[in-house]
């Protein structure tokens, strides 16, 4: 299969033989870093070889000369506050050309858009995520504590850290449920009940204890009630 076959180059080349210090040369001096171009070089033979058939010789050009176009644009236009957003923009530009490819060869069959079952899980899924979150601050609203009020939690936390650890673990206990291993979700509470310990231990509040077993409780049961609708 042509996609398999070129996501493996691009894995090899993107990431297993291309050494930090061919990026950080490549960040530096962008376009004029000879590493770019032994980069393209290198993935349009890993291309070929993966293809394995000279016949193809101009797929595994097309997916080099737009790995050097996609690279060229983020080096050129990236710095250090969008460098992790050019990244991602950089892999889902590669891989929607190899789908593109992969398209253009008869491999992809998009009738599955059109099944019920995988719309409603992808339904299910998209509402665990920001949806489920939004619904959980409301609930929790009234017990937030002001950062400035009398009665506020004094914790260190990453910047949302919270929201995209609910939404991973909703997700997961979603997909454990779909696969019929509900000794997963036991484990994921187990798991986040040890982490959270030493937390809750350390900041010695009853509001801080009682206000994350409340969001725990409620991130999980909507994940499970999801599961069970869907199933």
């Amino acid at each position: 299969m042509i996609f398999i076959q070129l996501i493996l180059a691009h894995l090899l080349g993107d990431f297993i033989l291309q050494p930090d210090s061919w990026v950080a040369d490549k960040e530096n001096r962008r376009l004029k870093s000879k590493f770019l171009y032994l980069h393209i070089l290198i993935h349009t033979a890993l291309s070929l070889i993966f293809l394995w058939d000279l016949t193809l010789w101009w797929v595994a050009v097309l997916t080099g000369a737009s790995h050097f176009i996609i690279d060229a644009a983020k080096l050129t236009f990236q710095n250090i506050k969008t460098k992790k957003r050019w990244f991602f923009i950089d892999q889902v530009l590669h891989v929607l050309v190899i789908a593109g490819v992969s398209f253009y060869f008869g491999e992809f069959d998009l009738s599955f858009l059109k099944n019920q079952e995988f719309l409603k899980i992808l339904m299910a899924a998209l509402f665990l995520t920001m949806p489920a979150s939004i619904f959980i601050k409301i609930l929790l609203s009234s017990w937030t504590p002001s950062p400035d009020g009398p009665n506020n939690i004094q914790t260190e936390s990453l910047t949302s850290a919270g929201k995209y650890i609910g939404i991973l673990e909703r997700l997961l206990v979603f997909t454990f449920i779909m696969v019929d291993h509900w000794e997963g979700v036991g484990f994921m509470v187990a798991a986040k009940s040890v982490f959270r310990f030493s937390d809750l231990a350390q900041a010695k509040q009853r509001k801080l204890t009682e206000y994350v077993l409340i969001g725990t409780l409620l991130s999980f049961g909507l994940a499970v009630l999801t599961g069970i609708i869907i199933k």
